[in-house]
């Protein structure tokens, strides 16, 4: 059977970056085409918050992907928002159905949406249901039974338990709005909890008890699964944006350059630092003359700090999911701040439970584009996955355009990282993250950028002729952007030495 080629579009609205990614799918041959994330503005807590400013990173992100893929993108699948999301449970019951009816996946599908649609609302004005999760199944003489247990059992009486999951229905209308603004729809919203879950965790981890911890920019949220089902979820409105106001704050920087400091040097536990907890930085103001030095261990004792903070409230969440004690394999940590320095090992001491990081496992992952084996990418890719398997309809159309030579004029630009630099924080890499290895750079150095003009002063247009039979062939205009130094942005921190009277020089 010949399939039909697709293209699968998801969007991740952070708070601190919005990511996009294309997926090619052909039969079972799937194949991440694209992946790129910019840093995000009028997003708070995963929901839009300023129409305006929101739009013009994502529009930028569509149009280089179209560029890049000759694709026109007309809809996407995203995820709602993270917070604030209120826990509650209902049930569904049919009798009567006939004493030897097959109960099927239909069937449990509609009890399902039977239990959200009547679940009552505080208020249907402001309120919206955003998932349902069963936990158990009942025939009328056993109880306790999973969904793929109960699905082919006869009986004349299905009953179901659910965990409903309630949000704000204004937070949907805005991104509906969003996307719209910049000339899409959306396919499919997706509550994240229990997609990012199926792409880090693996089954015996969800058979015998894990917390999956998602610390993200804006918000810090803990799905927690046993017996192969989601049975908790909780999320507080603290993550790795409140550790960067604290440096701002402390040092009396901007957020821009905080954020560069804080990926850069940010640790947890300063006394596991050891010849890095005294080096030094030194931040010159040029627009104050004044200049500011603080030590590694310094920056390291605000960013612990904030963290002991927010996972104090994690492990409330835990206790008071009253599954603590079935965790049999701990916490898995993901997301944009899930690679902080010696983050695994604080939360290790604080609570007790064996701690690894959560990347993309390899099945959904299996791509060369830079950023898809990144913890910070598993949230996208749990929703393009559960696209996938869902049968979402293609996102994207191939264009039709003629045939046009480009030329290209290559521009090499020296540029020095100031406090103002756009988009250098969201594009650090795992490499930048302080750790117990010296990292010396020359004062000399610097980042070589190459910037193209816009496309309508770079593009030169060449008709050829050429026979009937030919296909017109394209070419990808290379958008060269300034967010690519992020591989290299070590070479931009001058000075870092071993000596405190040679300190680390930062241009605010």
């Amino acid at each position: 059977m010949e399939h039909k080629e697709q293209h699968i579009v998801a969007i991740d609205l952070g708070t601190s970056k919005v990511a996009l990614v294309v997926v090619k799918v052909n039969g079972d041959d799937v194949q991440v085409v694209y992946y790129k994330e910019t840093a995000s503005a009028g997003i708070l807590y995963s929901g839009v918050s300023n129409m305006v400013q929101a739009s013009t990173p994502l529009m930028h992100l569509i149009k280089d992907a179209e560029e890049s893929l000759n694709i026109k993108i007309n809809q996407a699948v995203i995820g709602m928002p993270k917070f604030p999301i209120r826990q509650e449970v209902n049930s569904g019951k049919i009798e009567d159905r006939g004493e030897y009816t097959e109960i099927t996946l239909e069937n449990v599908e509609d009890l399902k949406r039977f239990a959200q649609d009547s679940y009552p609302l505080q208020s249907t004005e402001r309120e919206a249901i955003y998932g349902a999760v069963a936990q158990s199944f009942s025939d009328g003489e056993n109880f306790q039974i999973k969904e793929e247990d109960i699905v082919g059992m006869s009986s004349d009486t299905l009953e179901g338990h659910f965990k409903i999951f309630i949000g704000k229905r204004k937070e949907l209308m805005n991104a509906d709005a969003l996307l719209t603004k910049v000339g899409i729809s959306a396919v499919k919203k997706y509550f994240t909890a229990d997609t990012t879950a199926h792409v880090i965790l693996s089954d015996t981890e969800m058979e015998n008890g894990v917390a999956l911890v998602d610390f993200g920019g804006g918000s810090t949220s803990v799905t927690i699964y046993h017996d192969g089902i989601m049975r908790h979820y909780a999320s507080i409105p603290f993550g790795g944006k409140s550790i960067t106001h604290d440096i701002k704050s402390e040092l009396q920087i901007t957020e821009r350059l905080a954020e560069n400091i804080k990926m850069a040097f940010g640790a947890c536990m300063p006394d596991r630092l050891l010849n890095m907890s005294e080096k030094v930085l030194h931040i010159i103001d040029k627009t104050t003359a004044q200049d500011k030095q603080v030590t590694v261990k310094y920056l390291s004792e605000i960013v612990t700090a904030r963290v002991e903070e927010i996972m104090e409230a994690v492990l409330y969440e835990i206790q008071e999911s009253g599954l603590a004690e079935h965790l049999r394999c701990g916490i898995v940590v993901t997301g944009g701040a899930a690679q902080t320095a010696n983050l695994g090992s604080l939360i290790n001491e604080m609570s007790g439970y064996k701690v690894r990081i959560g990347y993309p496992r390899a099945d959904v992952s299996n791509s060369d584009i830079d950023g898809t084996h990144e913890s910070s990418a598993t949230t996208i890719l749990g929703l393009v996955s559960a696209a996938i398997k869902e049968g979402i309809p293609t996102c994207a159309v191939d264009t039709d355009a003629p045939y046009q030579e480009v030329v290209e004029d290559e521009v090499e630009e020296e540029t020095i990282l100031t406090e103002t630099e756009p988009e250098v924080a969201d594009n650090l890499n795992d490499e930048d993250v302080a750790s117990e290895e010296e990292v010396e750079t020359s004062e000399e150095e610097t980042t070589e950028v190459e910037e193209n003009d816009s496309q309508s002063e770079k593009e030169t247009k060449k008709e050829e002729s050429s026979e009937k039979s030919e296909k017109w062939k394209f070419l990808k205009v290379v958008w060269g952007k300034a967010q690519t130094i992020g591989a290299n942005i070590n070479k931009v921190i001058d000075g870092f030495t071993g000596d405190e009277d040679q300190a680390e020089e930062f241009e605010d």
